[in-house]
């Protein structure tokens, strides 16, 4: 009697292993929720990026390079967020990653035309780069949840075909609750489409467009770095030309940048804005709680004037 429990919980066991999910690993809050929500109970995501940590510019861990040794699928941004996950993922098969920027269907914007010539502070020096290129911010439209859902459960399905219709149910499940909280925050937003706003950096492209917003000023680039002090100047002038009523810090970004702009003018302080999430645990709700975040802070400046 003793062998055959033996034999059975060993069976049990081989299972469980056989139906076992796919081992995940991603960059940022925003994807990790939906990787999560896809996955359901199935399977605990790995967000390596810590709170408070930038994407841009983070440093790996032993710890992050184990779990990507450990992870049986990686899905991030791609190396126009996360330069710091390009090399660690080189080696990757191809079907042990997904880049979501370069996933078919979803809608990309490049950098802003205005002002794309800008200077940067590195380490005490000027130089001049082009503020060019895809902004790679693209969680921030709604829009692209739903080809990246079916990427995600593709990619799951394959390495776990025994879950596939759990993965589909699950994205299913979670595209509907985006598209109910799109249709909310647009209505919330929309008696706000003329207020003008500045922001720590230009990461907002894509909010600001889905959701009928005027364009942000931004006072730092797309990749978050310091501005020289020309480029401080440069947006000073932006900002009395654009009539913005409110400055929204960044989370774990230094605030007294914002403070200097718009020294000497009327513009309102708002609440700290994080677009990656960093102030944020991971989880299967964080998207939804990051867009929604966001709105509430937007509406909260906007409706104090």
């Amino acid at each position: 009697m003793r062998n055959q429990a033996s034999i059975a919980a060993l069976l049990s066991l081989a299972a469980t292993a056989a139906f076992a999910a796919p081992a995940v690993v991603t960059d940022i809050v925003p994807t990790g929720a939906m990787v999560q929500a896809v996955m359901g109970e199935l399977g605990e995501v790995r967000v390596l990026l810590p709170q408070g940590a930038s994407a841009h510019h983070y440093q790996m861990r032993p710890s992050d390079a184990q779990a990507l040794q450990d992870a049986d699928l990686v899905v991030w941004m791609g190396p126009e967020l996360a330069p710091w996950l390009d090399r660690a993922t080189g080696n990757l098969a191809a079907d042990a990653q997904l880049r979501l920027l370069g996933v078919e269907g979803i809608k990309l914007r490049s950098f802003g035309s205005a002002g794309e010539e800008h200077d940067h502070d590195h380490g005490g020096h000027d130089h001049d780069h082009s503020h060019a290129g895809t902004d790679p911010h693209a969680w921030l439209n709604p829009d692209n949840v739903g080809p990246w859902l079916d990427a995600i459960v593709a990619s799951l399905s394959a390495q776990d075909p025994e879950n596939a219709q759990t993965y589909r149910a699950n994205a299913d499940a979670f595209a509907m609750r985006i598209e109910t909280l799109d249709s909310t925050l647009s209505q919330r937003l929309a008696p706000h489409s003329d207020a003008r706003f500045v922001v720590f950096h230009d990461a907002y492209g894509y909010f600001t467009e889905h959701f009928g917003l005027q364009p942000a000023v931004p006072v730092s680039l797309g990749d978050a770095s310091t501005p020289s002090a020309a480029r401080i100047d440069e947006i000073r002038g932006q900002i009395a030309q654009s009539g913005a009523t409110c400055a929204f810090p960044e989370y774990a970004h230094d605030p007294a940048l914002i403070d200097t702009v718009i020294e000497g003018t009327d513009v309102r302080v708002g609440g700290e804005l994080s677009p990656a999430g960093g102030d944020l645990a991971p989880g299967a709700n964080q998207y939804e709680a990051l867009l929604t975040a966001m709105t509430n802070t937007m509406i909260a400046c906007f409706d104090a004037g």
